[in-house]
Order: C-alpha cells, then sequence, then structure tokens
C-alpha cells in the first residue's frame, strides 16, 4: 500500500463544486490503517453527544443530533476526516466550531476542511438520519451491533478501536418501550407519548463497545456489586423465566468475582446491565453496561442438558471477562482482535472450572476446543491467530474457530510453558500498564519474557503467526516383551518447512487389569526418544494426548479399537474419540465406516455426557458426509434401530436427549418416521425424553425434509408457537424446509436481497435446511449464487455471517459436482479476496475429502 502526501479530489454534493485538499494519506473506502495510524497521532480527549429520535416503526426513519469533541494536533493543513457509511442524503447539516459548512463526502467519508479545524479544541455538530445497518430493527425492539467497524454506518465518527472515546447518549422512544445503554440511566421523561431517556457519560470505550438497545422488552433487576441491575428481555416462556433469572445472576455475580480476585483489579465499568436478544447473530456482545446474550442460550427450562448448563455458564463468564479483556484493555488493530477473544474463552473456562475438580474442566475444555480449532486447521484454508489487517472494513473476517477454539489451546501451552503463577504475574502486569488503552499481542509478549527463560519469540512465530498443527508420530521397538525404545516425532500436516511446536502432553500404555503407565512429555524437537518408558511391559495399545491437552493429529494405536473397554477415565476415551476421528479424516486410520461402526457400539457404553455428544456429532457428520448415498440406505435401518435400542440404557436423562437427537437427525425409514411423526403429533415423548417447544419444532422441520407434502405439518407446527420472536423465526426456516421446490427457490432467491438476511440467524438454520442432504438433488442449483453473494454477504453482514452462510451451504455435500463448482468459482476469480477465499477452503473441506473418503 502506497503510504506519502496525495493529491485527492472531493465532490461537494450540495453544491457540486470540486475542491482539491492534500492529504497526508490516501483515502479509501473503509478504515484504513494508515489513515488510523494518522488519526491516532493527531486525536486524543474525544466525547460524543448524541441525540437519537427511534419510532415505532421499523421503516421510519431515526434521526440524530451528534456532538463530536475532541483535542487536534494540526499538521500542514490536511483535512480530517471523519468515517460515515452511508448516503450523502443521511447528512442534513453540519457545523465546525460554529461555521456551518457543506459536507464534503469521499469514499465513505466526511472530509472537513483545516481551514475549519482549531489546534486544540474542536465540536462538530451534525444532524443526520442514522443508518440501518448496524441497528438491527426488528418489530418491536432494536440493539445495536457495532463490532468491528459499523458504528460509522450510523452516525459519523472516528471508527477505530484505538480511538476511545466517553459518549452521552439521550434516546426518545415510543412511552411503552425499554431501553439500555453503556451509561447510567439518568432520568426519565414523558412527551407527547414518547418517553425520553437521558444517560449519564460513559465510561472511555472504542466505538465497537458504544451500544444501547431499546424496544417492548421486559425489565428484571437485581444487585450486582450493590447497584440495581436490569436485564431487559422478550422471553414469554414464564417456565423458562421463572427457572433461569437466579441462574444468570449468579453466574454473572460468580465470574464478576473471580475475575476482581484473578486480576486484582474492581469491575472496571461504572455499571452492570444485560439483554437477552431473540434470535441474536452472535453468542454475546461484551458492551460494557449492555451486554447482550442469545436469548435461547440464557432461559433454560428445567430440563436442560449439561451441554446447555455449560454453554450458558461458558457465554456469561466470556462476557464478564471482556470487561477486563477487551473493554479496560482493548487491541490497538483489529489484527488483534483475537487477543480480547482468546483471554475471554481462555479465562472463562478458568472461571467455570474454578467451581469444578479438574477433570471436568478438562474434558469441557477438550470437547469444546479441540473439534472445533481442527475444523479450520486441518484445511487448506487454515489462518494463523494473528493476521495482517490492512483495513477495518476487512476485520469481520478474521473471526472464527482459530481465535476462538485454537488461541485458548495455545494460551494453555504458553501458561504450561512460562508456569502459572509467573503467566498470572505479567497478565496482571500487562492489564494494570494498558488500562484504559490499547495494547498489541508483542506488547504483551514483552512483558511475559521478563516472566520467564523461554524463547517466547521462536515459540510465538509457529503458534501464533503461522496456520496448521502438527502431525505427531510414535516408534515403539521392543526387546521380547519389554519397551526398548520410544520415540516422538513431529512434522507439520502440509507443506515441506520444519517447523516445532513446542507443547506438554501425555502418553499413557494400557495393559489389561485396568493398569496403566503415564509419562508427561515435553516435546521440543523434531524427534525425540521418552526414556522414561524404556524397559516398559508391552501394552495392549498406546494412546498419545490422553490427557487431551497436546494440540496435532495424533497417530493411533490399531489395537486400541478392539481393546477400548479398558480406557476408564473419560478425558481418555475423549481424546481418543478425537484423534481417531482426525486419523480417519487424514486417511491414515480406519475406514469412515469402519469408525461408524465403533462410535455406534459406544453409545451403549459412554456414559459421560460431553463424550456421548460428542461421538453423536461423528456418527452423524460421517453418516451425511462420508458414507456414499447407496451405503446410506443400506446401513440406516440397522443404525436407527441401534440408537433407539440404546436410548432406554442409558440411565441419565440428558443422555437420553443426546441419543433421540441423534436418531431424529439421521433416520430415513417409513418406521421411523412413523415412530418421530406420532411423537410430534401427540406432543408425548418416549419415557424419560424432555422435549421442549423448541425440541418439537425442531422435530417437525426433520420430519418436513421427509415428507413430500410437508404443507399441513409445517403449518400445524406455526400455530403451535406462541411467541412472536419464535413465530417470525420459523416462518422464514420453513420456506427452506417447504417440500414445494418453487417455495424453496423464491426463498433463495429472495436472499439476494439484504433485507430478507436481516435476521442472519435464522437464515443460517434456514439455509441447513435448505442443503440437506435428503434435498441435494434440488438445491446443487444454488450454490454458483451462493458464493457469487459471498462478498456481498461480507460486506453487509454481521461477522460470523459469511463463515455461517458457507458452511450452512456447503457443509454436507460430497459430490463432485459440487466440488467442481467450487473449484470453478476459484479459478475464474483469481484475485478473490484471500481471506475469503480461505473462508471457502474451510467450509468444503470435508466435500473436498469426500471425494476419497466417500464410497
Amino acid at each position: 500500500m502506497k503510504t506519502g502526501v496525495l493529491a485527492l479530489s472531493f465532490v461537494i454534493f450540495s453544491s457540486g463544486y470540486f475542491a482539491q485538499t492534500k492529504f497526508q494519506t490516501k483515502i479509501e473506502p473503509g478504515v484504513s490503517y494508515e489513515l488510523a495510524q494518522l488519526r491516532k497521532s493527531i486525536l486524543s480527549d474525544i466525547k460524543y453527544d448524541l441525540n437519537l429520535k427511534i419510532p415505532e416503526s421499523k421503516t421510519d426513519k431515526i434521526s440524530g443530533a451528534e456532538i463530536v469533541s475532541f483535542q487536534y494536533k494540526k499538521k500542514n493543513n490536511s483535512p480530517l476526516a471523519l468515517d460515515f457509511k452511508e448516503e450523502t442524503t443521511s447528512l442534513i447539516s453540519v457545523s465546525v466550531n460554529g461555521v456551518t459548512i457543506k459536507p464534503v463526502f469521499e469514499n465513505e467519508h466526511i472530509i472537513i476542511d483545516a481551514q475549519y479545524l482549531n489546534s486544540g479544541f474542536n465540536q462538530i455538530h451534525f444532524n443526520f438520519l442514522a443508518g440501518n445497518a448496524a441497528l438491527n430493527r426488528r418489530d418491536g425492539y432494536l440493539y445495536t451491533l457495532f463490532v468491528p467497524d459499523r458504528a460509522r454506518t450510523m452516525f459519523p465518527c472516528f471508527d477505530q478501536p484505538n480511538l476511545k472515546a466517553k459518549y452521552t447518549l439521550s434516546l426518545t422512544i415510543p412511552e411503552k418501550w425499554n431501553a439500555i445503554a453503556n451509561g447510567k440511566l439518568k432520568n426519565t421523561r414523558v412527551e407527547k407519548g414518547t418517553k425520553v431517556l437521558d444517560f449519564e457519560e460513559s465510561d472511555l470505550i472504542p466505538t465497537y463497545l458504544f451500544s444501547f438497545a431499546a424496544g417492548d422488552f421486559k425489565a428484571f433487576t437485581e444487585k450486582i456489586d450493590k447497584q440495581d441491575s436490569n436485564i431487559l428481555y422478550r422471553e414469554t416462556d414464564s417456565v423458562k423465566i421463572k427457572n433461569s433469572m437466579n441462574s444468570i445472576f449468579s453466574l454473572y455475580r460468580n465470574s464478576l468475582n473471580y475475575f476482581e480476585k484473578w486480576t486484582h483489579i474492581p469491575h472496571p465499568f461504572q455499571k452492570h446491565g444485560m439483554v437477552a436478544v431473540p434470535d441474536f447473530q452472535f453468542g454475546g456482545m461484551e458492551h460494557p453496561g449492555a451486554i447482550l446474550f442469545q436469548n435461547s442460550t440464557l432461559f433454560l427450562d428445567k430440563n436442560a442438558t449439561q451441554n446447555q448448563l455449560n454453554n450458558r455458564s461458558n457465554l456469561i463468564a466470556h462476557e464478564v471477562a471482556h470487561l477486563w479483556f477487551g473493554d479496560m484493555v482493548t487491541m490497538d488493530w483489529f489484527n488483534d482482535v483475537w487477543m480480547k477473544e482468546v483471554f475471554a474463552n481462555f479465562m472463562a473456562d478458568k472461571s467455570t472450572g474454578a467451581s469444578s475438580d479438574k477433570s471436568v474442566y478438562d474434558l469441557k475444555f477438550l470437547t469444546t476446543h479441540f473439534p472445533a480449532a481442527y475444523s479450520v486447521d486441518r484445511t487448506l484454508g487454515a489462518n494463523p491467530i494473528r493476521q495482517i489487517l490492512d483495513n477495518l472494513q476487512n476485520a469481520g473476517m478474521m473471526y472464527g474457530p482459530i481465535i476462538y477454539n485454537k488461541a485458548p489451546i495455545m494460551m494453555r501451552q504458553l501458561e504450561l510453558l512460562i508456569g502459572e503463577e509467573d503467566f498470572k504475574k505479567g497478565i496482571g502486569e500487562y492489564l494494570k500498564k494498558y488500562a484504559y488503552s490499547n495494547a498489541t499481542w508483542p506488547d504483551l509478549i514483552d512483558i511475559l519474557d521478563q516472566h520467564t527463560q523461554q524463547d517466547l519469540q521462536t515459540w510465538n512465530k509457529v503458534w501464533v503467526n503461522d496456520p496448521g498443527r502438527p502431525v505427531i508420530n510414535y516408534k515403539v521397538k521392543y526387546n521380547g516383551d519389554k519397551i526398548e525404545s520410544f520415540t516422538i516425532s513431529q512434522h507439520p500436516e502440509y507443506g515441506k518447512e520444519q517447523k516445532i511446536w513446542p507443547q506438554e502432553f501425555e502418553v499413557s500404555l494400557f495393559y489389561p487389569n485396568n493398569k496403566i503407565e503415564k509419562v508427561n512429555v515435553k516435546l521440543l524437537k523434531g524427534q525425540q526418544e521418552i526414556s522414561e518408558l524404556k524397559g516398559k511391559a508391552k501394552p495392549l495399545f498406546v494412546l498419545q494426548n490422553s490427557s487431551g491437552i497436546g494440540y496435532g493429529v495424533f497417530n493411533t494405536d490399531a489395537a486400541m479399537m478392539s481393546d477400548f473397554s479398558v480406557v476408564k477415565d473419560p478425558i481418555n476415551r475423549a481424546s481418543a474419540y478425537i484423534s481417531l476421528y482426525e486419523n480417519m479424516l487424514g486417511g491414515s486410520g480406519t475406514s469412515p465406516q469402519e469408525l461408524l461402526n465403533f462410535y455406534t457400539g459406544q453409545l451403549q457404553k459412554e456414559t459421560t455426557e460431553l463424550n456421548l455428544r460428542l461421538i453423536t456429532g461423528y456418527i452423524s457428520t460421517i453418516y451425511w458426509d462420508f458414507l456414499s448415498q447407496n451405503n446410506r440406505l443400506k446401513i440406516s435401518e440397522d443404525l436407527e434401530n441401534t440408537i433407539w435400542k440404546a436410548l432406554p440404557n442409558q440411565s441419565s436423562k440428558n443422555n437420553k436427549k443426546i441419543l433421540f437427537d441423534c436418531y431424529q437427525g439421521i433416520f430415513q425409514n417409513r418406521q421411523a418416521y412413523d415412530n418421530l411423526y406420532t411423537i410430534w403429533k401427540s406432543q408425548t415423548p418416549p419415557q424419560d425424553v424432555l422435549l421442549n417447544d423448541d425440541d418439537f419444532t425442531n422435530l417437525a422441520l426433520a420430519l418436513s425434509l421427509r415428507n413430500a407434502d410437508n404443507r399441513d405439518l409445517l403449518q400445524e407446527q406455526l400455530t403451535r408457537i406462541k411467541n412472536p420472536d419464535r413465530i417470525n423465526r420459523f416462518k422464514i426456516i420453513m420456506k427452506a424446509a417447504s417440500s414445494d421446490q418453487q417455495i424453496r427457490d423464491e426463498f433463495f432467491k429472495g436472499l439476494s436481497e439484504k433485507q430478507n438476511r436481516s435476521n442472519e440467524s435464522a437464515v443460517g438454520a434456514a439455509l441447513a435446511y435448505l442443503h440437506h442432504p435428503l434435498r441435494q438433488k434440488t438445491s446443487m442449483p444454488y450454490l454458483p449464487k451462493s458464493l457469487e453473494l459471498l462478498q456481498e454477504i461480507q460486506k453487509t453482514g454481521d461477522i460470523f455471517f459469511p463463515d455461517n452462510w458457507l458452511r450452512s451451504t456447503f457443509s454436507t455435500y460430497q459430490k463432485p459436482e459440487a466440488l467442481e463448482i467450487v473449484k470453478k468459482f476459484l479459478d475464474q476469480n483469481p484475485n478473490y479476496n484471500s481471506i475469503l477465499k480461505n473462508k471457502i477452503l474451510q467450509a468444503t473441506d470435508n466435500l473436498k475429502r469426500a471425494q476419497v473418503l466417500a464410497k
């Protein structure tokens, strides 16, 4: 990218006048790194005063008045660029330091000529119509979501993370509505059927954390830190509300207490507040004082599974951790967005693990993070944890399992390398040094370097700056029935470059009569002999990474599956399940059919809920992705019967529910259909299988895929749903699940229009039904257009939507024709955005592997 002083032309749209203005950097769409660096050097003490009038109808415009105040270092009479990604007609008036000017636009920026600016204090007044792109306006409510660079789609601002500011907000809303913001509510007044809410000035935060929500929400209040704290919600299920409210606040308080003690820093913001959002496109978003949560994750009934309870506790802990990691100390630029996410996940695991024994924590960490991280890191589109970012408009593409799942694994290995106490000291120093400011990953590494003798710079390159994972093999030489030598080696899964992933993991030797020999391995070389195992008796089999903390493809012992009954520890079993699957995908282990048989055989034996969920997930993936259609039909009846028969043999109600969901997900035969239809029609589940309203909705959709004329079935299910937000969601999904191809065609065609993609959560779910394996004969024609729309999806959607769009579309295809469509698209677009290309390669990895594995 070019740097230096460039002469650019700017059009004053209101008069057609052309002005020549010299900039110190090129002004381009989005927020470039160069522009951000320039503004950081000349701006400080930024404050925003916003007054917004929000009508009840989501189609009516929101009018806004804004005052931006700041200190300015004037340089070379260069103009100043504010970010505003809206139509020129949305900017009604602008005045700078009391002088009314005509707005000048260039590439999504408002240009303020130097003649109007002072060295020192400045104020700019805007009257504008707010853009809707990040306002998430629904029937009866709205919520803002400005991460990573979308504040500029609503109001003029300096939309970059290292220009933190304070916000004063006033909202005029319908009288029956409630609202919440970052600052405390100062006063409320009613004016002619509307309500005006004035909020106190917020703490110092970047634009992506400025937030408010308003709408027909109910409010529930409890004490947190001795102050009244609200949660706004639209949930209507009284049982879920009663069962959940105390748990939500208790989990929040527990997380808060843990992080205050761990960091030795009190809660760093003025207030607490939460909003439970229906169909929220994220799990949560960490706006201080107005944290957004996915409604369905927070509100659970008494029959919630352990996985649902874990998800809720993890989500709350994750968002509370962000108050320190991300909110108080913020990354300097979004290439380090992973820093806030790794700490949020890593610290959330610590806080939730503190209330359980270590084995529970370790198993949850293993089953949560490793399969998700591997799902990207095994692909040719794998990205490093730390990526290069030229412009904030591309920042949303950096999110994904690598930063949410691989990064916590990396951080755990870093803690092992440095030592828990020294690691904690280093993090505490980092938080205090950069409190209410910004920091980079090198800033943190420099601090941690002072607390260890280890070579963190070399370690950092392979773990953080490079993508991919190691393949870790072992070789045993026996002398009679004794081990003569045991050697472990590692090499990259892809490429010829020799790299070493320094890490710790455990190797276990299993013997009859439940005897196990374990050794902890610190693998620091390309090849390393494990001297502790010399002279040990020959085992039944060897299990690498038995404690599940090592990262990579650990080759497996062929004898393990036949003698698996000796593996008693749930963590050992989970690690084995994962390694077997990863080796199968690589073609170096068992075949998909053999592994499916093994997992199916474990259904009656595996009693640990997280492990049962893990293997049923693998069963579904192998069944739909890696068995040919003919083979699926051959084994479907036996597989259905095996799962159904295993169900009553599980004593845990949660485990029964997991097996029921597995059965519902794979069934194809008429007997199974009749069985499930009777359950749905009568709303009478099998004994001790607990199904709620959402479960019956999912069952109706599963039945609809196997029904040649499902209109009546879907309509009946629609009438059963009472919550208005869930009704709206189902109306979207039922079009994609319809047996009428014309309705499906019209649904997909409609997705070309931005407004039909606004409920991204529902659209993602709908796409999975549209492209279900049972519908792929008619859905394959949608694939080329799905790829063509991807760049538009990235520009207009939230950060997780491009990946959701791709995975919901491609994840279960296996036919060569589908892969050819992908190859053709990439061949025809050789200069395609590299990050989006990687997303395509990630989402179609199973499709590529199916060409070899599916038989």
